[in-house]
């Protein structure tokens, strides 16, 4: 997944983010979050402020910082949050929202990101019916 610090998406589904760690945890999915903004222009998401929310969040997977910027470019990423799974192999099976809350509307519940992880995990086919993720855009480099 792609995050930032302080995205409002983000800080929306925080305490989501934190729960979907702990509840697989225990599990053979592997969960990793990229910031890839560029904490020259946004402080707010250099590694040092990801690094205290990722600890007041209590993330349980690790937070990485993409400096160049080419791995959101390698992915095609173009906003925070922008959720990908893939299986065994590596093929990407999932590319879409969280859930269909926002900002201001609804509680963050990660059904449609759960769906897909709980299917794959069980050895059934992810739905093809995916939204796509909407949140900040990633604030590239200059």
């Amino acid at each position: 997944m792609f995050i930032c610090a302080h995205c409002p998406y983000v800080v929306h589904i925080r305490e989501e983010l934190a729960r979907l760690g702990r509840d697989y945890a225990g599990s053979p999915l592997g969960i990793v979050a990229i910031s890839s903004n560029d904490p020259v222009t946004y402080p707010d998401d250099s590694p040092a402020e990801l690094k205290k929310m990722a600890a007041a969040a209590g993330f349980k997977f690790p937070l990485l910082f993409d400096e160049t910027q080419d791995i959101a470019r390698a992915y095609d990423a173009v906003c925070t949050p922008d959720f990908f799974l893939f299986d065994r192999g590596r093929a990407l099976v999932y590319r879409g929202q969280l859930d269909d809350s926002r900002p201001g509307r609804g509680v963050a519940d990660g059904r449609d990101l759960r769906g897909a992880i709980d299917a794959l995990l069980a050895g059934k086919p992810v739905g093809s019916a995916q939204k796509p993720s909407t949140g900040c855009g990633i604030k590239w480099k200059r």
